[in-house]
């Protein structure tokens, strides 16, 4: 599998989207702002953010100032954010309003309903003003986030639009199957919006044994087991060093016994939150 950081997925509604992210959980700020800008120095072209994260502005001012500064078209940055509630459709058109607003930017590449919370009227509402905001070109894409299979299906159930993309929690310890496999089926792209596992299995003795064997990190082995999967992996970082670091994964591959064995390590491990059950 020859991939390179210029490598880009083609996506079911046609846009092409990075292959690798960067995300921004948990950033704010001028913490936000430097990541971002060191990101895309060091050669990211894919920003992961959210209107719950609250550094839309940050991103979109970093986005901005570094295209200035460089010469490089709005075009080769992809930004995502997301609709934190799904709260009615006019309140979600006022928050893609809202985040457009905020980011600073013509257009979002890809808008994502952050959760399946709020029950199903609620999630279609929201569904729809999205496709509306697409229509509309205040967006280019559209997806989900932290749906499961109920919540999927629902979506093909009421013929509307597919998401292009689900970001979800996927990683060796966090593997989900059934939710993969539906994916695939639709043509619906998968995210791992914690590919490093935040840290919590650098010490497995398996992805020890990987790294050692690559002499890379335990953070490149994970990263290369999502590209190897198909994922778009979303690592993120405040570190300019780890930031620029985490690309240094188009230099070798996983076997895929390897891979299969990585699989296997499987224990429904959540990272942060799992609302993929939710009615």
């Amino acid at each position: 599998m020859t991939l390179t950081a210029q490598s880009k997925l083609k996506l079911r509604d046609g846009n092409e989207i990075p292959i690798m992210g960067f995300g921004t959980y948990e950033m704010e700020g001028k913490e936000a702002y430097n990541a971002v800008r060191w990101a895309l120095e060091a050669g990211y072209r894919h920003i992961d953010s959210a209107e719950w994260y609250y550094n839309e502005a940050e991103c979109g001012r970093a986005i901005k100032d570094f295209c200035a500064a460089t010469g490089t078209p709005r075009e080769e940055i992809f930004f995502t954010t997301k609709l934190k509630n799904n709260s009615g459709f006019a309140a979600a058109k006022a928050s893609v309003r809202k985040s457009l607003k905020e980011c600073g930017l013509d257009y979002i590449d890809l808008y994502l309903l952050h959760s399946p919370l709020g029950g199903p009227q609620m999630r279609h509402e929201s569904w729809k003003a999205a496709m509306e905001a697409k229509a509309e070109g205040l967006v280019r894409s559209i997806g989900v986030s932290n749906y499961g299979l109920r919540h999927l299906q629902e979506m093909v159930d009421a013929s509307v639009e597919l998401p292009v993309i689900n970001q979800i929690d996927l990683h060796p310890f966090m593997t989900r199957p059934d939710v993969v496999a539906f994916c695939k089926k639709y043509d619906i792209a998968l995210e791992a919006w914690a590919p490093l596992v935040r840290g919590l299995r650098f010490r497995h003795p398996a992805i020890v044994a990987l790294a050692k064997k690559y002499s890379k990190d335990p953070a490149h082995i994970l990263l290369r087991y999502s590209l190897q999967k198909g994922y778009i992996p979303l690592p993120k970082s405040s570190t300019k060093s780890r930031i620029q670091s985490n690309l240094q994964v188009y230099d070798f591959e996983l076997t895929d016994e390897e891979i299969e064995k990585l699989d296997s390590l499987d224990e429904y491990l959540v990272t942060d939150w799992d609302p993929t059950n939710t009615p």
